[in-house]
């Protein structure tokens, strides 16, 4: 009745090709949004093919939207759940509401596919939105600790209520970004996995992980690496007494939240002194 059709989101390589020059043109310092990056975070995912919804134009894409399935551990049971990712609305049909819209339609489809969630990350322009208009609470504003040094182990002993369960054929796929690189650090207590890209001149740490957990064929970082960030939140990080300290938000180039959706009708939420998020678990580097 208003002009557009509200389509699930095709997977195949020439129906990405106007979703990427889409995200190209609403986001153009955002080299990644490449066709080929897509179709690895569409449909590479072995935890599944991506959900979303498209909006049509008298044969023009008007908006996008689209989540990534992940496994996660809620309260220590295995769940699958959606990582909300990518949006962008053409400038021609902004103000009319398609982003909810096609939020929405897609969230109703993944939960009658029997997904138990949906977790994103913010930025503080975009929070708003998801929570008044769709329905998301606010978990917590994610850590970002700078320093130098050694990073502290997990040793704290809080209870993780949520966290993604990273598998050897998930992980393997996550490392394998088309157009970022990472490496691996081995440090006294297990192995950190850096990425090539730098904020402050520090390398983001995408994660900590156990040496057996690295898959083949990842490069080991040899050189020192001294400044280093790490975002996201983990109760068993305990940085007290290390050289790092939590980036002020004014100092942020984008302060970022996490964000929960139930998709289970149960209402639940999440308590960020439980949940385990790191940069592995959302696609920012």
């Amino acid at each position: 009745m208003d002009g557009y059709d509200l389509l699930p989101v095709e997977l195949g390589p020439e129906q990405l090709n106007p979703v990427a020059t889409l995200l190209q043109t609403a986001f153009p310092d955002a080299l990644h949004f490449t066709q080929r990056v897509l179709q690895w975070q569409y449909t590479e995912n072995p935890a599944g093919f991506a959900v979303g919804t498209n909006a049509w134009s008298a044969g023009e894409l008007a908006g996008h939207y689209v989540a990534l399935p992940m496994r996660a551990r809620v309260h220590g049971i295995p769940e699958r759940g959606l990582l909300s990712l990518n949006t962008a609305t053409h400038s021609a049909h902004q103000g009319k509401g398609l982003f909810t819209r096609l939020a929405m339609a897609t969230f109703e489809r993944a939960a009658n596919e029997g997904y138990g969630f949906v977790v994103g990350v913010a930025n503080a322009n975009s929070t708003p939105g998801f929570l008044k208009k769709l329905g998301f609470s606010l978990v917590s504003p994610l850590k970002a600790m700078i320093g130098g040094g050694p990073v502290p182990a997990r040793t704290g002993t809080g209870p993780v209520h949520f966290e993604q369960a990273w598998e050897a054929d998930t992980l393997a796929w996550r490392l394998h970004h088309p157009a970022f690189t990472y490496s691996a650090k081995h440090v006294r207590r297990g192995t950190l996995i850096l990425s090539n890209r730098t904020q402050f001149g520090a390398r983001y740490i995408l994660s900590m992980r156990n040496m057996a957990e690295i898959p083949a064929g990842l490069p080991t970082e040899t050189r020192a690496v001294w400044r280093k960030v790490w975002i996201g939140l983990d109760p068993a990080l305990q940085w007290r007494g290390h050289a790092y300290i939590n980036i002020p938000m004014r100092l942020r180039p984008a302060p970022l939240n996490l964000i929960f959706k139930d998709l289970t009708g149960a209402n639940r939420s999440l308590d960020p002194a439980t949940v385990r998020f790191d940069c592995m678990d959302f696609d920012i580097l």
